[in-house]
């Protein structure tokens, strides 16, 4: 961020009075702006035992598999955010059971928040940010071909279904992933 939106003026890095953090501050209409994470919300569609995958048809991590989720948009709830994604995605329409997991990811400013989610049909398809969209048995997920952290983190709880109890996972990740050579 380099120019005031409301001004046009160039910005500088400061701790305003009060705060405790640096931030964009401008000097001549004093407005400041606050930098604060990115929501990312998405489902665990569940089908008979199996969880349906999208792999990737945008970078980062194009050909890689996920589950369906993508940036809360202003004005949705995290619900229907998931929603929205599982249905941009994976052209499927789930229903959600529970809140799963949230993940908090401090070194790329980002929380992931899954939905545990039921597929009624087996009825999906390929959506305009997905190459392939499968359902996937337990012991078939590709492992080895998973886009990010938060969603091999999450389809390790569901599989171990170690959630009796405990209304949602909450952790963090704070090791940066390596992208594949």
């Amino acid at each position: 961020m380099k120019y005031c939106s409301q001004c046009a003026s160039e910005l500088v890095i400061t701790v305003p009075d009060g705060d405790n953090r640096e931030r964009h501050v401008c000097p001549s209409c004093e407005t400041i702006f606050y930098q604060n994470p990115r929501i990312v919300a998405g489902t665990i569609p569940v089908h008979r035992g199996q969880v349906l995958l999208c792999r990737r048809a945008i970078e980062p991590r194009r050909g890689f598999w996920t589950l369906p989720a993508g940036f809360m948009e202003n004005g949705e709830s995290t619900e229907e955010a998931a929603l929205r994604e599982t249905r941009e995605e994976a052209l499927a329409d789930v229903s959600i059971r529970s809140l799963f997991s949230v993940i908090t990811v401090p070194h790329i400013d980002q929380v992931h928040i899954f939905f545990l989610a039921h597929l009624e049909q087996p009825d999906f398809g390929i959506g305009e940010e997905s190459l392939e969209v499968r359902l996937f048995s337990p012991d078939d997920i590709p492992w080895d071909e998973m886009a990010f952290p938060t969603v091999n983190e999450t389809l390790n709880l569901w599989l171990n279904n170690d959630s009796a109890g405990q209304p949602a996972h909450v952790f963090d990740i704070r090791t940066p992933y390596r992208k594949a050579e």
